[in-house]
């Protein structure tokens, strides 16, 4: 079983954050811990997962909504 999990590093991760936006109607600042969690994973295995693909995408969307000023 240890080598699936080396094949597949931040499976689990990416996992938690789909739950997570699910639960939260696609809302991914309310999801930017687990996102975060993935960054951490995916920085551990030099981006060497499948799962690793979509992280930049939704950490530049979180900077973005966290960067943008109250009206």
């Amino acid at each position: 079983m240890a080598k699936q999990e080396i094949k597949e590093p931040c499976k689990k991760e990416a996992c938690d954050i789909q739950a997570c936006l699910t639960k939260n109607n696609f809302n991914s600042q309310r999801c930017a811990r687990v996102i975060e969690l993935l960054q951490s994973c995916c920085e551990q295995c030099k981006y060497e997962s499948t799962h690793c693909a979509s992280v930049s995408g939704l950490l530049k969307q979180i900077s973005k909504q966290v960067k943008q000023p109250k009206s």
